[in-house]
């Protein structure tokens, strides 16, 4: 079997030269370039740098661009808010915490609203047709464009935004190799992202299919012979499922994809702990271990490389811990 990829994701915390040269020295194969909140037009200063470390390392250095998409999110807010249990808060456009409208036409009374990939949660009250009143079962700190999930409710977004594909315009003179599509719900949006990058003129990109919902789970079948890989993406599938069925979705998930022949990636929280800590838990590398004897064809790192204290010696411990599994799984 080929060896198991290692993405990291581009932020703050590894955006400068020597970080990004010891984190491919480390094992790392590629980096994801998240666009939920920037376009690559204004990525500008980190596509050179990638750029940059390429030329210095004289390695590939994969960039993959992980789009907007269909996913649903909060708009723009003046500034970081608190919000604590108990509190009431409106939700809808030009409210308190700015929503899509399609999304606030989708609410009903009693339903539960999870915000950042479930760590905060609101319950509706009160549903109407341009806002909903609702109040904080769950709170904490809240930032503009993070995630709104609305659990066992499909919202018809389209395929792409318009970001999406002035992204795709742009990738090509980017150095971009691969793009990753949020929240897949069958073979269209997938025959739509190929379109799009032909009109793009982006021809060239492999596309990764992320598996973020249970509609993304009753197509897989479908979509995933269209994609160059398929994302198990537990972010968003743990905030769309319940979060003990998580474990047995990802092993079923992986199952059918390596019958299929479908080379997999596993992503979110790998080393969640590393992004104060100097050294993973046991849980942790378990966990990356897992994926590998699974057959993962990749892992990829989020929050720990881009705002963590250590991004290198996370990709470190990812390296480590992949290669003693798959040296595991190559015996067996």
């Amino acid at each position: 079997m080929a060896n198991v990829k290692i993405y990291g994701t581009l932020g703050p915390a590894c955006a400068n030269r020597d970080t990004l040269l010891h984190m491919l020295d480390n094992g790392m194969d590629g980096l994801r370039l998240n666009l939920s909140h920037r376009g690559l037009g204004d990525s500008q200063e980190w596509i050179e740098l990638v750029e940059d470390v390429r030329r210095a390392s004289g390695k590939r250095l994969e960039l993959l661009i992980d789009l907007q998409g269909p996913e649903l999110r909060i708009g723009e807010l003046k500034e970081e808010m608190v919000l604590g249990e108990g509190e009431p808060v409106e939700i809808g456009p030009g409210e308190r915490i700015p929503a899509p409208i399609q999304a606030v036409r989708a609410m009903e009374e009693g339903m539960e609203l999870l915000l950042d990939d479930g760590k905060l949660a609101l319950r509706v009250e009160r549903a109407g047709e341009e806002a909903a009143q609702c109040r904080v079962l769950r709170g904490g700190r809240l930032s503009s464009r993070k995630s709104l999930s609305l659990p066992g409710v499909e919202v018809d977004m389209p395929t792409l935004t318009e970001m999406d594909r002035e992204n795709l315009r742009l990738a090509g003179q980017a150095g971009v190799t691969g793009l990753m599509q949020p929240f897949v719900r069958g073979a269209r949006d997938i025959e739509n992202v190929r379109a799009a990058i032909g009109e793009c003129h982006a021809g060239g990109l492999e596309i990764l299919a992320k598996l973020e919902n249970r509609r993304g789970l009753s197509e897989m079948a479908n979509f995933a012979p269209l994609a160059d890989e398929v994302v198990i993406a537990r972010g968003d599938l743990g905030a769309n499922t319940s979060l003990w069925e998580l474990p047995v979705i990802q092993k079923r998930a992986a199952a059918c994809l390596r019958k299929m022949g479908k080379r997999f990636m596993v992503v979110t929280q790998m080393l969640n702990s590393m992004i104060d800590s100097p050294t993973p838990t046991r849980a942790e590398v378990t966990d990356i271990a897992q994926a590998v004897l699974d057959g993962a064809a990749s892992v990829m790192l989020t929050g720990e490389t881009a705002v963590g204290k250590y991004p290198d010696r996370a990709i470190w411990y990812m390296k480590k811990t992949v290669e003693e599994a798959q040296r595991y799984r190559d015996s067996l």
